[in-house]
Formats: C-alpha cells, structure tokens, sequence
C-alpha cells in the first residue's frame, strides 16, 4: 500500500508524518487489497480555533472512499478521517461479499 502525504502551505513534522503513517497502515484490516493513500492536510482561516483541515482518500480496486474532516489537531482531524473511512471499507467489504 502506497501513502502519500502532502501539506500544504507548511511542512508536516516527522512525528505527524509517522503518525499517520502509523494510523493508515491500521485500515489493512478492514480491507486489505487497499492500493493507494492520499492525505492532504492544510490550515483554514489561521485566526480561528478549529483550523487544521485533514482530507484522506482511500483507492482500491473498482472504487475510492475520501473523508474530510475539520479540527482543531491534524492528528484528531486525521483520526476523524479514518473512523469514517473504516466505516465505508467495512460496507465496502459487505457489498463485495454479497455478490
């Protein structure tokens, strides 16, 4: 599985960048023919507490998911993202089994 992450308009740490790293590797176990990641993080109107924008989209094959999810951490933004995200796999999943 392939993760790219992409900030915008500032420079992701290490320790986010692990951290998600960390998080998404967790959705293999909803799904685990999962090809490609994509986050992309970005600050929202800076003078405003909830500012930190997490978008992540999920490609598998025949499909896609994408959650995007506005917090006042990437880290609570990206955990947001992923619970929705496993939401939609496991539904995925029981589509692809009920065929």
């Amino acid at each position: 599985m392939e993760v790219r992450i992409q900030s915008i308009h500032f420079d992701a740490s290490e320790q986010l960048q692990s951290f998600i790293q960390k998080k998404v590797a967790k959705l293999e176990k909803f799904y685990d023919d999962i090809k490609k990641v994509e986050v992309s993080l970005k600050v929202v109107k800076p003078e405003a507490a909830e500012n930190k924008e997490a978008g992540v989209k999920v490609m598998v094959p025949n499909g896609e998911f994408y959650a995007n999810k506005v917090c006042d951490t990437f880290e609570e933004a990206v955990d947001l993202c992923l619970e929705a995200l496993e939401k939609q796999l496991v539904k995925y999943k029981e589509k692809q089994r009920n065929k």
